[in-house]
């Protein structure tokens, strides 16, 4: 500490939230609604749950993870809902485990509506600071001071930092210091960081311009409406929300490319200005015209960022070239010939820690009382860093009341297995999540998503009285409504209407649900027998999966039980793998590292083959 400098103790609280993007105020709420006094520090009150990029909730897997956070009694769902301009059910062609809802938000009312919500939490104190250093004392967390000297005392603090960690956004040759949009960055905290033992690295993201709504020819491109036969984000929300405005569809062409190729060198992802890595799955329009060369178009999805604003965000063309070759990028675009861009794109490094430094609680292995989450783990998204702030900020609480841990299986929940690769395998480029990375897809759909994790967060303190009834009211009338589909229906009163269908005369009886197995509508099941009286959508929707999946839902369930056999062996918590004979030098080194709990995290190591893990089952069972 400098000599002149003058501290002073600004605040004491049980907790200190430190950011207040998606994964900062689900970490706040998730302190603060289970009794904890807390401090939630941000840069600035006007980047509160800003949403940088774009301007959406939701898509492919993240709104399987939104689901469960308003299932375990957060927040993002609830707000989804009410800033919505519109809402879509994406894959609704695949299968019910793949199926997600996708939300276009209204940029700024959603910034609004969480900041409100915010102020209103009782326990929780909002400061505009940056932390600069978080303060420790025989291996445990005691404070954050700020770069004004102010100290906040605390037992636990959850740094959920973003993108803004040294902060730096890079267009052509330009490199400024800078958070997303413009915001400061934080250039003070990562020293302190690494001084009580994280292992920091950098990380990439990107975005597309912003263009002059009134200067985009929307008939050139393919319309977009929303959903409005599905059900909405939240539990708590009986209806969708209403569809205010379209979005549009357009795509890239070959001159388009050939601008790109012809400026190649001007790219900072391709003449040595950024050397981090950024995310695979989201990757910028120059990244995509090289790897895909064979491609002759690019989707372009043109999104509104507001009912109150006329800028459209460039969905697909993100992007980091000068500015001159944007423009000429964008203008050969169907549609957007004319368009004036209003923000240009850019792309933005900044500092994260390694999460095999990081225990399943989201607790640091080194410094008791310190958590991350969000995208200071190394992952990209709204919704990932959500769902992790809920659940650090809820381990946190259960900490500081006393209480065991919350930790989620892969088997119970995305964010389980969003967790789990975390702490487990770790990240060497923005982690997304995605359907394919749940093996147990099948069972963890975002329809049953309250059926998996309300009793668990109503047992943790999170999910209130109101969420719990309504929660127990769903799940007696989806419990009525399956067993009367299962209810055999004499055979007279099912003839003619199999016939309709092209099935001969049953032998005897027919259930509903057998009807269901044979492709028979369920909406037409339901209008010519009239059995089921007043049941909403989603609880139609989960009865039918339960009956249609009935077999491969046995079969995932039975796997569930197989790979929690290895979960329940636990692993001592001073094993030394090094003295373990048989196990390979990679192994030792890897489950040194990681030091799993039990054989099945250990199995999930990379590096850690099944001959590893009969070594250490036999190690196991000599030790017993």
């Amino acid at each position: 500490m400098n000599a002149n400098e003058h501290t002073f103790l600004e605040y004491a609280a049980q907790a200190v939230v430190v950011g207040a993007g998606h994964a900062g105020v689900e970490a706040a709420l998730a302190l603060a609604r289970t009794g904890i006094n807390t401090a939630l520090l941000t840069l600035n009150l006007d980047s509160i749950a800003f949403l940088p990029c774009n301007p959406s909730i939701g898509g492919t897997a993240k709104g399987h993870l939104v689901r469960e956070i308003d299932a375990l009694g957060g927040e993002m769902g609830i707000n989804a809902d009410k800033t919505a301009l519109q809402i879509r059910m994406l894959n609704v062609g695949k299968g019910a485990a793949v199926q997600s809802l996708r939300a276009q938000s209204d940029k700024n009312a959603y910034h609004r509506e969480m900041k409100r919500v915010l102020e209103h939490t009782k326990n929780l104190r909002i400061i505009q600071a940056e932390a600069s250093e978080i303060l420790v004392e025989n291996g445990k967390c005691t404070g954050v001071k700020t770069t004004y000297g102010g100290i906040i005392s605390c037992q636990a603090v959850i740094l959920c930092t973003g993108v803004y960690l040294n902060g730096e956004t890079i267009t052509g040759h330009v490199v400024q210091k800078s958070g997303p949009n413009g915001f400061a960055p934080a250039n003070h905290l990562t020293q302190s960081l690494i001084d009580i033992g994280f292992n920091v690295r950098r990380f990439k993201t990107g975005t597309p311009a912003r263009l002059d709504g009134r200067t985009v020819d929307f008939s050139k491109c393919e319309i977009q409406n929303g959903d409005t036969d599905i059900y909405p984000f939240s539990f708590m929300h009986d209806k969708p929300p209403e569809n205010k405005l379209p979005c549009y569809l357009t795509y890239t062409n070959l001159r388009t490319h050939e601008i790109i190729m012809e400026n190649l060198d001007r790219s900072p992802l391709y003449d040595g200005t950024i050397q981090s890595t950024g995310p695979r799955y989201c990757p910028s329009i120059e990244t995509k015209v090289v790897r895909f060369k064979d491609k002759e178009r690019h989707q372009i999805f043109l999104e509104p960022e507001g009912a109150d604003t006329l800028e459209i965000y460039a969905q697909g063309l993100s992007t980091s070239m000068p500015h001159d070759v944007q423009r000429a990028m964008y203008a050969s675009v169907a549609g957007l010939e004319n368009a004036d861009i209003v923000r240009y794109g850019y792309a933005i490094e900044y500092d994260c820690i390694d999460t095999l430094d990081v225990l399943p609680t989201l607790e640091f292995k080194k410094v008791e009382g310190v958590y991350t989450a969000g995208q200071i783990n190394g992952t990209s998204g709204y919704e990932e860093a959500a769902a992790q702030g809920l659940m650090a900020g809820l381990n946190a609480s259960l900490k500081l009341r006393g209480l065991p841990p919350f930790v989620l299986r892969r088997d119970e929940a995305y964010i389980g297995v969003l967790i789990d690769d975390l702490v487990t395998k770790g990240t060497d480029e923005p982690y997304r999540m995605m359907t394919s990375r749940a093996e147990h897809r099948i069972c963890l759909r975002q329809d049953n998503a309250d059926f998996r994790l309300t009793e668990k967060g109503y047992a943790c303190g999170l999910v209130t009285q109101e969420r719990y009834e309504r929660y127990l009211a769903r799940k007696q009338k989806y419990e009525e409504l399956l067993a009367k589909m299962r209810e055999r229906i004499p055979q007279k009163q099912v003839t003619e209407f199999l016939k309709n269908y092209g099935y001969e005369q049953p032998s005897g009886g027919v259930s509903c649900a057998d009807m269901l197995k044979r492709s028979i509508p369920l909406k037409d099941i339901m209008a010519h027998f009239g059995l089921y009286g007043e049941y909403s959508k989603d609880v139609i929707e989960t009865a039918e999966i339960t009956v249609k999946y009935e077999g491969y839902l046995k079969q995932g369930l039975e796997q569930i039980e197989k790979a929690k056999r290895l979960e329940d062996k636990a692993l001592p918590a001073d094993i030394d793998y090094n003295q373990i004979l048989g196990l390979r030098l990679e192994a030792r080194e890897k489950l040194e590292r990681v030091r799993p709990f039990n054989l099945g995290q250990a199995g999930r190591i990379s590096g850690v083959n099944p001959a590893d893990i009969s070594v250490l089952m036999v190690w196991l069972s000599t030790r017993k």
